[in-house]
């Protein structure tokens, strides 16, 4: 992924700002007032929560955004401010003469002993002063993307207002929703509930069919266009509208150590949105969040990924490039007049014949673009004992060959979206292929670009070598 397309991207947030303020220290005796621990304070930390820490999780990953909700006018409401000022968060907030939302949490080794909550629902003046900042900002042609945080405060008090308006500027519309009434969030482009948030609305789920038949459900009585699932341990589930018919994604779990899962649905929304706002497309957007997911909850509290964080993650160069990038570098090309070449296969163990035939495909053009299945779609077609090499190590390899400009994956069983999105002016496959039998023949060959088949090396195969050292 290139990550520098999250710096183009503008994000509207708009929903209950939170202050959290962390009060640590050490306990070694009880209380002889009453069997309650006595903490010995040594440190206070405070953080931006509920869709500040969403904000604050968009301006981490590079992009721009503004916040929009209501504050007190008092100390904490200063602090935030502070916060917003100092992570570059742009901000449109109204002052209320309730007390800021605020969350005192007091901890000792690390384990949190007591919760303390100071929250007052807002007027319907400041709610009107809120909505006011709302429309002023929707308006604006660079905010492409809306994420609607609802925490259940009372900041949100006409959810499907704040939907329409969004509809006629043609934005975006995010929503991580609370509650058991989903029917506020109807026309939102996509809500991200967690497994159990979705079981409060459709009631128990006893297999993963009956999460597909629920979920389409949903979808078509709330008139959405995506519903993104996050399971925990289990990954997350996306289910899409697309063409008329809605699809099921399943993407595993990224986590690698879990130490607290807090703030985790703000950095998936928040990551999604980037994507979105960036150009990515929606499964791009949703495998960056779910990196940036298994990297936070490793982390203490509500906290945040950046880019640079990423990156070891990613494991792969920047000559590797997402379906979203690969269409705007494709257009750029064209544009240019650039001759592009097209080629894909598993490409599980590179060998001297892949070079060969790379380089050769390297010569019939200006840059070579490469798709690689991904570990999915070569268990597909070659078993479940392949691939032998993951998708990052397999794009890694190839992105190095001097003669591969990009290295683009696909998870389907053909590249056929790919080509039409590229549209290559020569698409190149082995020579064990006939012309017109190659995925993307009529396409190619129908706007006037050429399908050409390049004679493979004798005795050089992934099989064989695999063969080999069985």
């Amino acid at each position: 992924m290139v990550l520098k397309m999250l710096n183009k991207g503008h994000v509207l947030v708009f929903g209950d700002i939170i202050l959290d303020r962390y009060i640590s220290g050490s306990v070694d005796r009880v209380s002889p007032e009453a069997p309650v621990p006595v903490l010995k304070p040594s440190a206070e930390e405070i953080r931006l929560g509920g869709a500040a820490n969403v904000a604050l999780n968009l301006s981490s990953l590079g992009s721009n955004a503004t916040l929009i909700g209501v504050t007190g006018k008092d100390s904490p409401s200063n602090e935030i401010i502070d916060l917003l000022k100092k992570n570059n968060i742009k901000k449109a907030l109204s002052k209320s003469d309730h007390p800021t939302i605020s969350k005192i949490r007091i901890l000792a080794s690390q384990q949190q002993l007591i919760r303390i909550d100071n929250e007052e629902e807002f007027s319907e003046t400041d709610w009107q002063s809120s909505l006011s900042h709302y429309k002023k900002h929707i308006s604006l042609k660079k905010n492409k993307v809306l994420i609607i945080s609802d925490y259940g405060k009372g900041t949100l008090k006409n959810i499907p207002l704040i939907i329409r308006e969004a509809k006629k500027t043609k934005k975006i519309i995010l929503v991580d929703p609370k509650g058991d009434d989903f029917e506020k969030y109807k026309s939102a482009d996509i809500i991200t509930p967690n497994l159990y948030e979705f079981e409060r609305v459709v009631g128990k789920i006893s297999s993963e069919s009956e999460i597909t038949k629920k979920g389409k459900d949903l979808i078509i009585s709330l008139r959405l266009n995506s519903l993104l699932i996050t399971r925990g341990s289990d990954g997350m589930t996306l289910l899409d509208k697309r063409n008329g018919k809605v699809i099921r994604e399943d993407f595993p779990t990224e986590a690698r150590d879990v130490f607290d899962v807090s703030g985790a649905g703000d950095t998936v929304i928040a990551s999604i949105a980037a994507g979105l706002a960036g150009g990515f497309n929606l499964s791009d957007s949703i495998r960056l969040a779910n990196i940036a997911a298994g990297i936070v909850v490793g982390k203490s509290g509500t906290a945040t990924v950046n880019q640079a964080e990423l990156v070891p993650y990613l494991g792969l160069s920047e000559s590797y490039v997402t379906s979203s990038e690969i269409k705007v570098y494709s257009q750029d090309l064209h544009k240019r007049d650039k001759k592009i070449v097209f080629t894909n296969g598993c490409f599980d163990i590179l060998h001297a014949g892949h070079v060969e035939y790379l380089a050769a495909a390297k010569e019939m053009g200006d840059k070579l673009i490469v798709a690689i299945n991904t570990d999915r779609s070569v268990r597909k077609l070659k078993g479940s004992r392949r691939p032998i090499n993951t998708l990052a190590h397999r794009a890694k390899v190839l992105a190095s060959l001097q003669c591969v400009d990009k290295v683009v994956f696909f998870d389907e069983e053909t590249p056929i979206k790919l080509i039409k999105t590229i549209k290559p002016d020569v698409l190149v496959k082995g020579g064990d292929y006939k012309i017109r039998d190659i995925v993307g023949y009529k396409e190619v060959t129908r706007s006037g670009g050429s399908v050409v088949t390049i004679p493979l090396f004798d005795g050089l195969s992934t099989s064989k070598i695999i063969a080999k050292t069985l």
